[in-house]
């Protein structure tokens, strides 16, 4: 890539945020079993409900300060704040203490994102905003693969120790930021975070009565239920529900296909991107969702380790050809003064999806598994009609 996009700004970031999720990844998906241990499984279930309504207020608040106060404020608030979160977490004796440092942290990481993102859109002509963008998805996706790996030692046997690492990294992150980076936010900061509370409401009501807008939100709520299905209907389903193969147990086949999964985003997420960099938005939108969903269709009629493989990589091609282009589509379609609270407004689509995607689960005690799987398919067609209605209302008001 051009030198001129990587300036400090980039770099400094590219590396800070790479390593925090490596340790971030070594403690999430094991938050809930902890949980369940100190708190029972039925309380936990029900608070780890409640941390996505948080991401949601704290994406909207972290986009609505990005664009008004800056970017860097936003950023170093929301790394410090988290530094000092874990390490509550860290020395804390008390699991509702742990339960509400786990929910800050959460909240706080939820501010720093949009504020993050935009920062991107700022620095990074519009043509190369997808390179860039799966870039960072790269680097994440490393911790992802090798975080697992490494928390399900560490996290039980030496947490203290990991909390203790993620506040410290994120200490050293926030001073690199403060003394390496610079704002990047078009214009200059006029009103101030007072001021920027009482106004926000206004704000996203006007971003979310923009009709082509809304309807992007709408497509990419049933075009991201599929891809969540990983998460949510394939692990029942292959658990409790798929015929025994011969070659491994249900569970330990479903570990591989998660660490298939990301080890495909690791591998292939920035020459995916390359090769449909020159494909418009709306076959992107399109293919991908046609892939997730027809994918994930496929899961249902084989539980063989072989085919399985080849079905998840059919469905993660789908997310991986859509995730760089959903984040550069907002920033090239907002307006400059706008673009942190519209790539906040983008979370919702994110958040409604998650509140939605178990339904497959519920429907699953009621109908058979070819019938989830068929409402699952019928989500991702609903989406491609939706994706193909905005597009088309998009070209008509450009011409």
């Amino acid at each position: 890539m051009e030198s001129y996009r990587w300036d400090l700004n980039l770099k400094v970031r590219l590396f800070g945020e790479g390593l925090f999720n490596l340790l971030f990844w070594m403690y999430f998906p094991f938050i809930t079993v902890y949980f369940a241990q100190t708190l029972g499984v039925e309380l936990a279930g029900l608070l780890m409900a409640v941390p996505p309504l948080f991401l949601l207020i704290g994406s909207l608040i972290g986009g609505s300060l990005a664009d008004e106060i800056g970017r860097r404020p936003v950023m170093l608030v929301g790394t410090f704040a988290q530094g000092v979160l874990f390490l509550a977490f860290a020395f804390s004796t008390n699991a509702y203490v742990d339960y509400v440092t786990y929910i800050g942290i959460g909240f706080m990481g939820a501010i720093y994102k949009p504020a993050s993102s935009a920062m991107v859109a700022d620095l990074v002509p519009t043509e190369h905003l997808r390179d860039v963008f799966a870039t960072f998805m790269a680097s994440n996706n490393i911790g992802a693969v090798l975080g697992p790996i490494l928390g399900a030692v560490l996290f039980f046997e030496h947490r203290q120790a990991l909390l203790l690492g993620c506040a410290f990294v994120l200490f050293g992150y926030g001073v690199l930021l403060a003394a390496l980076t610079r704002e990047t936010r078009p214009g200059s900061p006029e009103k101030t975070v007072a001021k920027t509370f009482r106004t926000q409401g206004r704000s996203y009501a006007m971003i979310l009565r923009d009709p082509l807008f809304r309807l992007y939100l709408i497509a990419g709520i049933f075009a991201l239920i599929p891809i969540m299905q990983l998460d949510v209907y394939v692990p029942v389903y292959l658990i409790e529900q798929a015929p025994a193969t011969f070659d491994v147990s249900n569970t330990i086949l479903f570990g591989w296909l998660v660490a298939y999964n990301g080890l495909l985003f690791v591998v292939f997420i920035i020459p995916v991107t390359r090769v449909f960099r020159a494909w418009d938005e709306r076959r992107v939108f399109l293919l991908s969702t046609f892939l997730a969903g027809f994918g994930t269709f496929l899961v249902a009629f084989s539980s063989n380790i072989w085919y399985l493989l080849v079905v998840t990589t059919v469905f993660t091609f789908g997310e991986l050809i859509r995730s760089p282009v959903s984040q550069s589509f907002v920033s090239r379609y907002a307006p400059e003064a706008s673009r942190g609270q519209y790539l906040a407004a983008d979370t919702l689509q994110n958040t409604i999806g998650k509140f939605l995607a178990p339904v497959t689960v519920l429907a699953s005690g009621f109908v058979s598994p070819i019938a989830v799987f068929t409402l699952i398919l019928l989500s991702a067609l609903i989406g491609m009609g939706l994706y193909a209605n905005m597009f088309t209302r998009l070209t008509k008001e450009d011409e």
